[in-house]
């Protein structure tokens, strides 16, 4: 009996071992091509000309943070722009933006975005007044769908997404309904949050979505007294990047300010226009519409 349940007990590991080495080894070009093609076919989002996803693996590195100065730094730049919050589960959009109203909907059943610091702004924050939303996949795409493509964006020249932690359902919704211009990945500088952050990109790549670059949240710190800077990782994050071929956009410093500014609903780029944190922003903005032109067609 006790050799029978060992001998059922190995084949089980045996199975197990070669699952876990299948499922999870990248896949070759063959697969990657069939993947692919499995898809439906990309629509464009009528009225929106380019589609910027700001995305990481990893949670808590400041995703919203990058997402919401970013849409305000290319709206400064003269950009038309909105943010569409992807986080179903905790969207935090809302509370950055300063938004505590609800959409309107039009006569087609359209939500009408709300606007906040020139940026058209939708959330499934501004749809539920309180409580937690314990949905399984197949509502969670719905939704996304339904902010995506039930929301009057027309027009706006970028349109920035900010998604949830992982490479589940709502990336998988994003890159099958839309054409999506490129990501902008966001980590630390641990490699906790760098290894997560591949997976990701290579999420992406898979799925022939262009990679923009790379903002390294929590990079430094700045001596409020001295401006001494305080590196705190070893670049890392530019081994890292150099790994995968990917440009760090920026590294933006722990800063008591960004988190006051969050919480206060104004984004720190437009409180403290003239500090270098907007200065930075506004660098990370100008790259992103930089690539976006040199990807057109036309250039």
């Amino acid at each position: 009996m006790l050799k029978s349940m060992l001998s059922t007990v190995s084949n089980h590991a045996g199975f197990f071992a070669i699952s876990l080495r299948y499922f999870s080894s990248k896949p070759d070009p063959r697969q990657a091509e069939l993947m692919a093609r499995s898809l439906p076919k990309r629509k464009p989002l009528p009225g929106v000309r380019d589609i910027v996803v700001v995305s990481s693996g990893k949670g808590g590195v400041g995703k919203t943070t990058t997402a919401v100065n970013l849409a305000v730094s290319l709206a400064s730049q003269g950009q038309n722009v909105g943010l569409m919050d992807g986080d179903i589960f905790g969207p935090s959009v809302p509370l950055m933006m300063n938004i505590t109203e609800s959409p309107l909907v039009d006569d087609h059943n359209r939500m009408i975005p709300l606007v906040n610091f020139g940026v058209k702004c939708i959330s499934m924050g501004m749809l539920r007044e309180s409580g937690p939303v314990v949905w399984r996949g197949p509502l969670v795409m719905s939704a996304i769908q339904r902010l995506l493509l039930g929301t009057v964006w027309d027009p706006l020249d970028i349109l920035v997404v900010d998604t949830p932690p992982g490479t589940g359902d709502v990336h998988l919704s994003l890159s099958q309904n839309v054409p999506i211009s490129g990501v902008v990945l966001v980590s630390t500088p641990q490699i906790a949050a760098l290894e997560v952050t591949r997976k990701g990109a290579e999420m992406y790549r898979t799925l022939k979505v262009p990679l923009i670059g790379l903002v390294e949240n929590m990079s430094h710190v700045i001596c409020d007294k001295c401006d001494n800077v305080i590196e705190l990782a070893d670049r890392t994050t530019q081994r890292y990047a150099d790994e995968q071929s990917v440009d760090i956009l920026e590294s933006i410093p722990i800063e008591k300010r960004i988190m006051q500014c969050g919480d206060s609903g104004t984004p720190s780029c437009l409180k403290f226009p003239d500090s270098h944190l907007a200065s930075k922003y506004r660098t990370i903005g100008e790259k992103v519409i930089k690539f976006l032109e040199n990807k057109r067609p036309e250039n």
